[in-house]
């Protein structure tokens, strides 16, 4: 049996229809997102590996597969790419890099034990990051959580390009 490439999944039908037929604000609101992430504070590729990180723990195949495309079209390599899942042991990444995987880990990922995001991870974060820097990566993880229910939920078809990735 062999693996659906992207042409044998012409197929694949969305549950919902794109939400901006009801909601063209939602592309303002998108846009806007986009824009404040890409300030300068931080480097692209920053806020893709954290969203990547964002989509794998959240379990979207549509944000895995998107990130990994803006990925490898930035020009980062598979095995950093591959690697963003198993980052804590991986010698791809940055000390930057890794506070921020780290910190989006913390943000989606239940602590019963205590905060989330303990102090001792925010001054981690703070020795890399200045306070614009820092907002922009909260905005970054910020947007991929505001779009991680639509992908759960109305499933746009991986892999297809904005605006053509609902069947409906």
């Amino acid at each position: 049996m062999s693996t659906p490439t992207t042409a044998e999944q012409d197929g694949l039908q969305s549950r919902l229809p794109d939400p901006i037929q009801f909601f063209p604000e939602v592309a303002t609101i998108a846009g806007a997102m986009t824009k404040a992430t890409r300030n300068g504070s931080i480097p692209h590729t920053t806020v893709s590996l954290v969203q990547l990180r964002a989509g794998q723990i959240a379990g979207s195949t549509y944000h895995t597969v998107r990130q990994t495309d803006l990925l490898r079209k930035a020009g980062e390599t598979d095995e950093r790419i591959t690697a963003v899942a198993s980052w804590q042991d991986a010698p791809y990444f940055t000390d930057a890099e890794r506070v921020a995987l780290e910190l989006v880990e913390a943000v989606l990922t239940p602590n019963p034990s205590g905060e989330r995001v303990p102090d001792a991870l925010y001054a981690k974060a703070s020795a890399h990051y200045d306070d614009k820097a820092l907002w922009t990566l909260t905005l970054a993880i910020g947007q991929i959580c505001f779009f991680i229910p639509v992908a759960l939920i109305a499933k746009p078809i991986p892999g297809r390009p904005l605006g053509k990735n609902y069947s409906k």
